[in-house]
């Protein structure tokens, strides 16, 4: 039997080829990362229209307004409202306006230790509150439309539950209101975390412990798989800008006042009291019954934050005859963000509004 010969002038070839093509591609890496990058966030203007505090109230108005009454976006306090402004192409602020929809966007600030006693009910009867006020008198209209996302959601639920005569219509998307579910590893965390010592220790709970838990609940693919692809994306312009714009969004993070992070774990991690209607804010029990204005409320199959189990119970909860649960394909943030999404959302909540303006 002969022998297998090596093909050694193959391997040399293909080792030399490869060199090159490690060269070129770190060549443009280095011009890339060197050069000038577009890495702004939240491009999109906007003007202050009303503040409170830390609280401000954000106004986007479109060229031409087609929908009739205004929509409040309430974000959660914990990141930052901006992820809806990301990068140009991939803005549901963006999309928003060029469907006439004026928007209203609430950026709770940056909490001091002077805050660490704001509770819940203090962001939904005061801060919300005032803000809701101040539109409905600004545009001379009884009722609003209401966008909650995440934690934002979740406070959104318990003002339409609240105050459901200043609500016209609401979208809910990634809001946890079953809490009782152990799908996702964040829940579990909650359930067993001892936040009694948070205002005497820190006087808030900061934001560099919150994205540190946030990255330990998945570390392969939000801490090795990620930085891998850049190095592997160095080269490539745009995707190095979208990463920093992500980055940067990731670790601009406010703390949490003391009072509000305490309640979220006791009242709703720990006791899941909303979804029961046994949540009582400022001595008012939440009636999740008494949402009876349309409903729309979107999730992700993948959300690992926030999972299906915690966010599809709503509809059935609520007192509204006219709900639509939408499940998309992708995680907690993708719903924003990805080119696949963009059409599914954005664009089908405003037509969702539009449909809806003038039923009563």
């Amino acid at each position: 039997m002969s022998q297998a010969k090596i093909p050694v002038d193959s391997i040399l070839r293909y080792l030399a080829e490869s060199t090159e093509e490690a060269k070129e591609k770190s060549q443009k890496a280095s011009e890339v990362l060197l050069g000038d990058l577009d890495t702004d966030i939240s491009q999109t203007p906007y003007e202050i229209v009303y503040q409170e505090d830390r609280v401000r109230l954000k106004y986007y108005k479109p060229e031409k307004i087609k929908h009739k009454i205004p929509l409040l976006v309430v974000y959660a306090l914990i990141n930052r409202e901006t992820m809806l402004d990301l990068q140009p192409g991939r803005s549901v602020v963006k999309n928003f306006l060029e469907n006439g929809i004026e928007v209203y966007m609430i950026d709770w600030g940056y909490p001091g230790r002077k805050d660490q006693f704001i509770t819940i009910g203090d962001h939904i009867n005061l801060y919300m509150n005032d803000m809701v006020e101040f539109i409905r008198k600004k545009h001379d209209i009884s009722k609003i439309n209401l966008m909650g996302i995440c934690m934002g959601g979740t406070f959104s639920v318990i003002y339409a539950a609240l105050y459901p005569e200043k609500i016209k219509n609401m979208v809910t998307t990634v809001t946890p209101t079953n809490f009782d579910t152990d799908q996702g590893l964040l829940h579990v965390w909650m359930k067993n975390t001892s936040a009694e010592q948070m205002g005497p220790v820190y006087g808030n709970m900061p934001a560099d412990i919150m994205n540190l838990g946030f990255l330990l609940l998945n570390p392969a693919r939000l801490i090795i798989d990620k930085y891998i692809g850049f190095i592997q994306n160095m080269d490539n312009k745009t995707f190095v800008e979208n990463f920093v714009r992500m980055e940067k969004w990731i670790f601009d993070s406010p703390d949490v006042p003391a009072a509000t992070f305490k309640q979220f774990i006791e009242d709703f991690y720990k006791k899941n009291l909303l979804i029961k209607n046994k949540l009582i804010i400022d001595g008012k029990r939440v009636d999740l019954k008494k949402i009876t204005m349309p409903l729309l409320n979107f999730y992700g199959k993948y959300d690992h934050l926030v999972p299906p189990e915690a966010c599809n119970l709503l509809p059935k909860k609520v007192g509204s005859k006219d709900v639509e649960d939408i499940c998309l394909d992708t995680g907690h943030i993708g719903i924003y963000v990805s080119s696949k999404c963009q059409q599914a959302f954005a664009p089908k909540i405003s037509q969702w509004l539009k449909e809806r303006e003038d039923e009563m």
